[in-house]
């Protein structure tokens, strides 16, 4: 079977093998030695947010000949597609048009139009519940507000929701809904009141089983508490492109928000699936949010690669994933309202770059979507960050901070950004054999002890990391940070000539899941199934039959 490798994607792979095997023994503590002026030399600002990249296995030669590759990508090339709707998109002959969600001024492609109807009428339902127009089928004001739905329909809009938290209005409390497991549903129903809580369906086939279930349990809950059908409507929002099947379920058609095919789900936090979002801190803040993000649009399209930030990220990641041999990448937010931060970014690189193919089609050989995941420091230093520093993995970093916080407790982040810059410094600088004997010694530790303790507190050193500064989390370096990410991907998608805005990889399990569930109904069981599913569907049969 044929299949593409990255030799024949860059004439110049030869020598980035070359530079990335001079590397090796060269460390970054010594790069600072030699050059003073690295840290300014290695740090891009940009739309309220500062990326200092110095702390990476990077030099003048390296970044030049990523600079390289990136050119033979037609990096430019393929931003200027993406901005002007081309159809990047191509296995669902689509654009991806996440960028007209958060334009700015007079509306003027269709799909902006779209765009600016759509926050128009959402202005109008947030105003109306704020202020308690809005009824519950008794006459309550709404004071909670259930957004229900999975993957990008949940994961963007939650996670903005959490991070701005010091910027809600109080007017409305905000949950989320998305697994499948009733336990989540029925156990945040138990502290609601129906008649004061309004339903989201973020849908866009409004067929999506977790998505369906969950609403199909939040609508007998109402109908159980003593809501009329037909008084459903007062309960009950949806965002979908389904709106016969909105109405079928006693939504009326005026509370149905559009949700576009040029929009993937997992781009999509900036259209009506950021509801919840506006609900939780208006809708002036929703706007700017907006806006961070589409300054960051406009440096992605303007700024040139080596001085833009997304064109940075990705060229970073690609240069450790396939020629340092990393395979993971983690995301350290030292805010404690970004902790859900990591979870986001996990869909949104994983699920758009998880591809072993190009988009016409080909094998790949070469690795592609580095595995992310992360959380929240200081958390992490009590638990992974051992392996970061001692253990045989390297794993290069995004640590995320911020000058000043929106919390009182000074002293406390004074701490936080301490341990964010610490962390950095110790995984570049490390400890070697002869500094950590020096300290043992100087501590009164006998020598013999010194030759038993002194390699286990060895820190190799040498670990990348890139830190992203931003003078405060607000709406807008909110905005400017998660469009950085998501153009990130569509660099290294194009780095490695896959498509970034499909995601056929989830479809097989979704749809033997629907099997499964059938042979759990029906008691019939394929002979041709192999003989762990079968005896595992067998198990929850007969379990379920006893009850």
């Amino acid at each position: 079977m044929q299949k593409k490798t990255l030799a024949d994607l860059y004439t110049n792979w030869n020598d980035l093998v070359a530079t990335a095997s001079s590397w090796e023994g060269r460390t970054l503590k010594q790069l600072f030695s030699e050059d003073s002026n690295r840290a300014a030399r290695y740090t891009v600002a940009a739309t309220g947010l500062q990326f200092d990249f110095s702390k990476n296995h990077i030099d003048e030669k390296t970044l030049a000949q990523l600079i390289d590759a990136a050119n033979q990508a037609d990096l430019q090339g393929a931003i200027k597609k993406l901005m002007r709707g081309d159809h990047v998109n191509n296995t669902e002959n689509r654009p991806a048009l996440h960028t007209s969600l958060r334009f700015i001024g007079a509306a003027k492609t269709d799909e902006q139009k779209c765009v600016a109807e759509t926050l128009k009428k959402m202005a109008k339902l947030i105003d109306s519940v704020h202020s308690g127009d809005w009824k519950g089928h008794k006459g309550d004001k709404i004071t909670d507000v259930v957004n229900i739905g999975i993957g990008g329909s949940d994961l963007g809009p939650r996670m903005v929701t959490k991070a701005l938290t010091p910027f809600h209005t109080g007017h409305v409390n905000v949950h989320f809904v998305a697994n499948v497991d009733g336990a989540e549903i029925y156990d945040l129903t138990q502290k609601l009141d129906p008649a004061s809580t309004l339903f989201l369906i973020a849908s866009k086939s409004f067929s999506t089983l977790e998505t369906l279930e969950n609403s199909l349990s939040a609508r007998k809950w109402m109908l159980d508490s003593g809501c009329a059908q037909d008084q459903l409507c007062h309960h009950f929002v949806a965002i979908s492109s389904k709106v016969d099947k909105a109405v079928e379920f006693g939504i009326d058609a005026e509370n149905v928000y559009p949700l576009w095919d040029w929009v993937g789900g997992r781009y999509s936090l900036w259209s009506a699936i950021g509801m919840p979002i506006a609900f939780a801190v208006g809708m002036d803040n929703f706007n700017k949010l907006r806006h961070g993000a589409a300054a960051m649009d406009n440096h992605f399209a303007e700024a040139p690669l080596e001085k833009n930030i997304p064109v940075l990220m990705g060229l970073l990641m690609f240069w450790y994933s396939n020629f340092l041999g990393t395979d993971t990448q983690a995301i350290l937010p030292y805010a404690y309202h970004l902790q859900l931060l990591p979870a986001y970014l996990q869909q949104l690189e994983m699920e758009s770059n998880g591809k072993s193919v190009t988009k016409d089609g080909v094998r790949v050989d070469y690795k592609t979507g580095s595995i992310v995941w992360g959380t929240e420091g200081t958390n992490g230093q009590h638990s992974f960050h051992q392996l970061l520093h001692q253990g045989t993995t390297m794993v290069p970093i995004d640590f995320i901070a911020t000058l000043t916080a929106h919390h009182p407790i000074d002293h406390q982040h004074k701490y936080l950004f301490a341990n964010c810059v610490a962390q950095s410094q110790a995984l570049m600088s490390g400890r070697n054999l002869e500094t950590t004997e020096a300290e043992l010694r100087a501590s009164g530790v006998s020598e013999d002890d010194i030759r038993k303790l002194a390699e286990h507190k060895v820190h190799p050193g040498n670990r990348p990391s890139s830190t992203m500064l931003m003078e405060k989390l607000t709406p807008e370096t909110l905005g400017a940070l998660i469009a950085a990410y998501e153009h990130k991907v569509y660099t290294l998608g194009t780095l490695w000539a896959i498509n970034s805005y499909d995601q056929w990889g989830v479809e097989l399990g979704k749809l033997l899941g629907t099997h499964i569930a059938t042979a759990i109904d029906t008691t019939d069981i394929p002979g041709d199934w192999d003989s762990s599913t079968q005896t595992l569907v067998r198990k929850f049969n007969e379990r379920n039959k006893s009850l």
